[in-house]
């Protein structure tokens, strides 16, 4: 008897976890289905992989150390023109330091940045954006007029700004990044929020008595989780551009650590002569921007109902 109500209870919890597994299953076949009718999105994930595995195994990667220069081969250029030596592929900087390995290693700068600034963006314009969405009254106001002055502000000039009074440094850049990043995310949460609360699911929530923080986390966000993703890969993209153009104007990333924008300030005096030195580098820095947001606009129509065909 014992043993059947173990049975009975052990099978009244698998049950529901076996069909919510089938579920994510089902959903995840299809969502790759989708997204797999969308070349462009698939070709923007595969790169961005392809830039996170370079980020992950630099070390194994690179051919040389990135911060070891030799002024004997200063300048020297790619394996294809003439003069150039395939132990260097995209030949050397103004210090004589592999440009491949600097590459690699400046993606490790750029993606943690990324993924910095946009994970707490996300955090606090989500908060913030439900709160204010969902309760309305002062604190929306209030919250609703600081966002209003931090668009008053253009985002890199503020980030100038910023840095300019904290002083240059990867935590100074992360802070200045994120001081206004969060912006966005609160103003698509705020507006979805406002949508979603006058369905009916919401109010049958209501009526059954559920409370205010499980109808925002359990009803409110699935719901609207479509959105944010989106928008963090669109994000994505702006926030590296922001780090590059930091680093260019050097306020962000310092010498000698590898960062794209500083490896395209260092070669805009031999631009003429050696123009690998700052062309490739900003080429990579084209390439994952333009790779992220292919993704993201794949991601976009296929997660986004209202773009959806009948």
């Amino acid at each position: 008897m014992a043993r059947e109500v173990r049975e009975t209870a052990l099978d009244s919890i698998l049950y529901p976890l076996q069909i919510g597994l089938r579920r994510v299953s089902r959903a995840s076949v299809d969502f790759l289905r989708e997204l797999g009718s969308h070349p462009t999105a698939v070709l923007g994930a595969v790169l961005t992989l392809v830039y996170f595995l370079a980020a992950i195994f630099a070390p194994q990667l690179s051919p040389h150390d990135p911060l070891k220069g030799d002024l004997r081969l200063r300048l020297l250029p790619p394996a294809w023109q003439e003069g150039g030596d395939i132990t260097y592929p995209l030949g050397t900087d103004v210090q004589g330091r592999d440009l491949l390995s600097r590459i690699i290693y400046g993606s490790r700068v750029s993606l943690r940045v990324g993924f910095w600034v946009v994970g707490t963006s996300v955090v606090v314009g989500t908060t913030l954006g439900t709160i204010a969405g969902y309760y309305r009254g002062r604190l929306d106001d209030i919250i609703c007029r600081l966002v209003d002055l931090l668009l008053a502000f253009p985002y890199l000039i503020f980030a100038v700004a910023v840095m300019a009074f904290l002083g240059p440094g990867f935590t100074n850049m992360l802070i200045a990044l994120s001081f206004k990043s969060w912006v966005p995310f609160f103003r698509l949460v705020r507006a979805e929020t406002l949508s979603q609360k006058t369905k009916e699911y919401v109010d049958a929530a209501k009526v059954t008595g559920r409370s205010t923080p499980a109808i925002i986390f359990s009803e409110i966000l699935p719901n609207i989780f479509h959105s944010i993703l989106v928008l963090v890969t669109l994000r994505m993209g702006t926030l590296i551009l922001s780090e590059a153009a930091l680093s260019y104007l050097g306020l962000g990333i310092q010498p000698p650590t590898p960062a794209w924008g500083s490896m395209v300030s260092d070669g805009r005096d031999h631009l003429m002569t050696s123009w690998w030195v700052s062309t490739l580098p900003g080429v990579a820095i084209l390439v994952l921007v333009m790779s992220i947001n292919l993704f993201g606009e794949g991601l976009r129509d296929v997660l986004d109902p209202r773009l959806k065909v009948e």
